[in-house]
């Protein structure tokens, strides 16, 4: 099997079976080893890795990167369908209509609503969304007990992970009315930590200090914070301070081991105005 260059002027459906040849290509017999040899579970890392790029683009504002970390992520869609079809688990197909059906029943205010009818309000989409998923789960579930867990996977970055677990406790009126009470017990639970350190223990500080990361994200969902955001465009921001103070030193031929930590500070503190 051969694939064609793709044409500029090709449409999107015409370059999405030139992928899925490409795809069907690369695991054939006279493709490539090393895709060949590929399973669900090997793969598993690499989209992991392709999804925070794609965000990673997003939060560099790099369009032209975004739209190439899009393309490897498009790919591993087409990579997890072809293992299925080879083992006769399911199809492309199946997984496209799939997502169609899912899409179209869980935005009814858009492809039920009557004629003449009001816009339908964010916060009740949200609501009728949320409801739908339940109903999913439910029928799902057979007779087993249904959790406001279920749907939450485990593997998420742990951030997110918390949120989400935090979000659905917070659904069935597990949680505080207001912020306030969450600053109390943040507070708590940093008395915790020090107190835990103080005893030298380390396994009881790194639970502590999960009791306290635990609690800070409930404080940020409080505050309407994305904590994953929040702590990635943290990390970005001292990355490019002590980028900063790396630059300021190589122009002066030395490097951050040359240098006392109180001059560091003060090319820290530099990087917040030169900026």
């Amino acid at each position: 099997m051969t694939t064609k260059d793709p044409q500029p002027e090709s449409t999107a459906s015409e370059l999405f079976q030139q992928l899925r040849a490409l795809m069907n290509r690369l695991r054939g017999e006279d493709g490539c080893p090393w895709d060949r040899q590929q399973t669900f579970q090997s793969l598993t890392q690499y989209t992991i890795e392709e999804a925070f790029e794609v965000l990673e683009a997003v939060e560099t504002n790099d369009l032209d990167e975004l739209r190439q970390e899009l393309g490897d992520l498009l790919f591993h869609v087409l990579f997890y369908s072809r293992i299925a079809e080879e083992q006769q688990l399911f199809t492309l197909e199946q997984v496209i209509d799939g997502i169609l059906r899912k899409m179209i029943g869980r935005h009814p205010h858009v492809f039920a609503q009557q004629e003449g009818a009001s816009a339908t309000p964010v916060q009740q989409i949200i609501d009728n969304w949320e409801e739908h998923k339940r109903r999913e789960r439910l029928l799902k579930s057979g007779h087993r007990p249904v959790s406001v867990f279920d749907g939450v996977s485990s593997h998420l970055p742990a951030l997110i992970w918390a949120d989400k677990i935090q979000d659905k406790m917070a659904s069935v009126g597990f949680d505080w009315s207001t912020a306030a009470p969450v600053f109390d017990k943040v507070a708590e639970e940093l008395e915790e930590v020090k107190q835990a350190a103080a005893s030298g223990d380390p396994s009881a500080t790194e639970e502590e200090i999960g009791d306290l990361l635990l609690t800070v994200v409930n404080l940020a969902r409080h505050l309407d914070v994305n904590a994953e955001i929040a702590l990635r465009r943290s990390a970005h921001k001292c990355q490019q301070r002590f980028r900063y103070i790396e630059q300021r030193l190589n122009d002066q031929g030395r490097s951050p081991v040359e240098t006392s930590v109180d001059e560091m500070e003060q090319l820290w503190q530099a990087s917040k105005v030169d900026r």
